[in-house]
């Protein structure tokens, strides 16, 4: 499979990252800047007073962007549509592509179980054990899309 994230699935992922031009701690201590990104192009991770220009932003969310979806690309073994795509795509820009590799989400959607794929998006809601607001309105809205 070698699908890219739609125009609109990328607009989705930018209204939940939002966009920061000053680095910021996400909440668990992990440094981030721009739409999400914690380590730059260069392999660098963001840090502490780290800033940024609007371009650079674009630059950082292509670069992160075709990571995540290289990541789904190579993971899922099943035919996607291209919202079920893009909310894979979502997913795993969020938590990181190791933790989509060992989820149950990956394992019935490659055994071809997508209602109960779909079904595992609300669980990933919390951040240091904590369930998060932001985090369970993203996770409904990447299983909406994902069912669409």
């Amino acid at each position: 499979m070698n699908k890219k994230t739609s125009e609109s699935g990328k607009a989705f992922i930018k209204s939940f990252e939002g966009k920061r031009l000053v680095a910021y701690d996400d909440g668990t201590g992990v440094w981030t800047i721009g739409c999400g990104t914690i380590k730059y192009p260069n392999g660098n991770a963001v840090k502490k007073g780290d800033v940024c220009t609007d371009a650079q932003v674009d630059q950082y969310f292509s670069n992160d962007l075709v990571k995540f979806e290289n990541s789904v690309n190579s993971l899922v073994k099943v035919p996607l549509t291209q919202n079920q795509f893009d909310a894979l795509v979502s997913f795993a820009y969020n938590v990181g592509a190791i933790n989509l590799s060992n989820s149950t989400l990956l394992r019935k959607l490659n055994s071809k179980d997508y209602k109960g794929a779909a079904a595992e998006f609300p669980k990933w809601n919390k951040a240091g054990g904590k369930v998060m607001n932001g985090l369970t309105k993203r996770r409904n809205a990447e299983m909406e899309l994902f069912l669409k």
